[in-house]
């Protein structure tokens, strides 16, 4: 039986907190809110939906004075057995792209234990920037956050502006190393030995000229950014809330996926804030789906302007997809956690007339087949996980296993850079495009205005 912690007395009684997170917004909202406040102890936190990122310690370079041993990062598995042998007394709820269900079955299992169970809100955990502040965030992972952020930041370029990206973080290497990082060039990924989800969301900014901020000291990270831009753009991740204050928030929605808008956390939260919401994918979706989301959107947020887009692909004139067997990588999270069971490649490799979409589950190696079993949604799909070395290389091997002729790389990354593929292969890429009036242009036009004149 675990060893409880010792019982605390009257004159050192501090509220004794576990805060639940994915090595994101856990530690973001305990440097705000915990870091500094004697009342408090965090005990623990514990993690989920990544991999390989419990066992871990917050170092104490970060965790501050109060914590001069850091604090234990715990599978989020053991919860109940934590509150018990730690003796918690609040259990904070700290990641994103979460059912309403399953954040209430966490809030459940708490209670039962006897703690108390806390969502933070919005302004106890979001810093204010001495520059404007516009943010690109969703309902859901996998809306395309990421080719909508890269167009918002042209939009701000052609306007004069320097533009500072500031991503959502993916801390899931050495946090001392990773407190408050700068990329300004591709080079800049592999001194830091980035993820392949961290390669898929820098690398685009940077090919663009574009410097992007991210680590675990938001902080320090928005001083580092507020030096060198005019404007900051926060590039969001999952669909979690910006860490950042905002003068103009931007959230996804996509139509594929409708009703989700109103199912998830906090990606609802996110749409009841938005200033502008662009449903995605327009152009490949049902008609009824796009009108359903709509209609959802504008009963919500009826103050919102309401954009729509779509995201053409094009696929390059590598190997030729007509009449072949292709293996189709997309996106990881957006498959896993997202819930999608296929992306643009899979309706790319169709809409090319690939003769066959092999499927690559009896072939998975590893951690890749642990995650056909944890998310058995997906379809004939390879997701590119990529989240350490091991996982990268598993990756390889397994598509390397894969009868086919064609492997179709749909992944924001230059997947052929990062790993060896013997297959041919070719690749498509997609970035935003406008679907009628307004456009994203016009819908930010008043933020655009009060940054020219200086009222943000």
């Amino acid at each position: 039986m675990d060893a409880e912690a010792p019982r605390p007395t009257a004159a050192t009684a501090r509220t004794r907190v576990v805060i639940l997170g994915a090595a994101g917004r856990d530690f973001h909202d305990f440097n705000l809110v915990f870091r500094d406040d004697p009342r408090f102890e965090v005990v623990a936190f514990t993690a989920a939906q990544i991999p390989n990122i419990e066992h871990r310690v917050y170092p104490p370079e970060l965790a501050g004075a109060l914590y001069p041993h850091g604090i234990p990062i715990e599978p989020e598995a053991e919860l109940a057995q934590l509150i018990r042998r730690l003796r918690v007394e609040q259990v904070v709820f700290a990641y994103s792209d979460v059912s309403h269900e399953e954040v209430m079955h966490k809030a459940s299992l708490a209670v039962a234990e006897g703690a108390d169970f806390l969502l933070l809100g919005a302004r106890r955990t979001m810093l204010r920037s001495r520059r404007p502040v516009i943010s690109v965030c969703a309902v859901r992972t996998g809306c395309g956050k990421s080719p909508v952020a890269r167009h918002v930041a042209r939009l701000l370029g052609t306007a004069g502006l320097r533009v500072g990206i500031v991503r959502h973080p993916m801390p899931y290497g050495e946090l001392r190393e990773q407190a408050a990082q700068r990329f300004e060039r591709i080079e800049d990924l592999q001194r830091a030995h980035c993820s392949l989800e961290e390669m898929e969301e820098y690398e685009p900014h940077l090919r663009a000229g574009r410097v992007v901020y991210a680590g675990v000291d938001y902080g320090r990270i928005l001083r580092l950014a507020e030096e060198q831009a005019d404007v900051l753009l926060w590039d969001g991740g999952n669909n979690d809330l910006p860490f950042f204050h905002s003068d103009c928030e931007i959230v996804l929605a996509d139509p594929h996926r409708a009703g989700h808008e109103r199912r998830f956390y906090p990606g609802e939260a996110n749409l009841l804030r938005a200033d502008v919401v662009v449903l995605t994918k327009v152009d490949t979706a049902p008609a009824a789906a796009v009108a359903a989301l709509r209609t959802s959107v504008g009963a919500v947020n009826p103050r919102a302007t309401l954009v729509e887009g779509g995201f053409p692909a094009q696929v390059d004139a590598g190997a030729s997809i007509r009449g072949a067997r292709v293996l189709v990588v997309e996106d990881g999270p957006t498959l896993t956690h997202g819930g999608m069971a296929y992306g643009a490649g899979v309706l790319a490799a169709r809409r090319l007339g690939a003769a066959q979409l092999v499927d690559p589950r009896p072939y998975a190696m590893g951690s890749l087949r642990d995650a056909f079993v944890a998310f058995p949604h997906i379809g004939p799909v390879l997701p590119a996980l990529g989240y350490g070395a091991g996982q990268i290389a598993e990756l390889e091997r397994t598509i390397a296993a894969i009868p086919c002729d064609v492997v179709l790389v749909a992944t924001p990354v230059d997947l052929g850079r990062v790993i060896r593929i013997r297959q041919a292969t070719c690749r498509l890429t997609y970035e935003y495009g406008d679907i009628g009036s307004p456009t994203l242009q016009e819908a930010i036009e008043p933020f655009l205005a009060k940054v020219r004149g200086g009222s943000t």
